[in-house]
């Protein structure tokens, strides 16, 4: 009982949903029979909450896992430079505890550059990044062009005689000044947190 109850738990950190009795009977090396009988019996123990569907499991998991965590994806690195072709890849999956990050649709990208040092983002920190297409002046976020190059940078606003949206960077000692201007500007998320190595 307590592989198949780890197996539901690292399965719900990773997915943010339960598995199927077929997932759990292939994850723990079991027949569907035997994972079917533990789960009845894991019910009966209120280990979980098990409607008895030979398809579908609906559990509820300990209140850690249901209200106290969220799972979010590593979704790779973000320029802090200059802007690159957008590229996601799922790396893993990272389960953040609400009362430290909130609530809400957050991924993870790892800092790749200098340009945000002034803003405590130093290359290979890990930006958790809230999920939402609209930004304020002043918020760090991840950015998509017109050219669908993205990258990581200070929303500073538009520009009322031309038009374009200003991007700047936050290193004045190595990019005094320096800034990215586009016509068409997709956010892709803001930037909330940053978790670092010390040292």
């Amino acid at each position: 009982m307590d592989q198949i109850s780890a197996y539901i738990d690292q399965y719900y950190c990773e997915r943010q949903t339960t598995p199927s009795v077929n997932e759990v009977a292939l994850g723990v090396g079991v027949s569907k029979a035997t994972a079917y009988r533990y789960l009845v019996a894991m019910d009966e123990r209120e280990m979980l909450e098990y409607d008895g569907s030979s398809r579908t499991i609906v559990t509820k998991l300990i209140s850690k896992f249901s209200t106290g965590s969220f799972s979010a994806p590593v979704v790779g690195a973000i320029p802090c430079g200059e802007p690159e072709t957008e590229e996601e890849n799922i790396v893993e999956y990272v389960s953040l505890p609400v009362s430290l990050f909130g609530h809400g649709d957050f991924y993870i990208l790892k800092a790749d550059g200098d340009s945000m040092t002034d803003a405590g983002i130093d290359n290979g920190d890990m930006v958790v990044i809230r999920k939402q297409s609209s930004a304020n002046v002043g918020d760090i976020v991840v950015a998509l062009d017109e050219h669908q190059l993205n990258t990581l940078k200070l929303y500073a606003g538009v520009d009322e005689e031309t038009g374009e949206v200003i991007l700047r960077y936050c290193n004045k000692e190595r990019y005094p000044d320096k800034e990215i201007r586009v016509r068409e500007l997709v956010v892709q998320g803001v930037a909330k947190y940053v978790i670092k190595a010390l040292g």
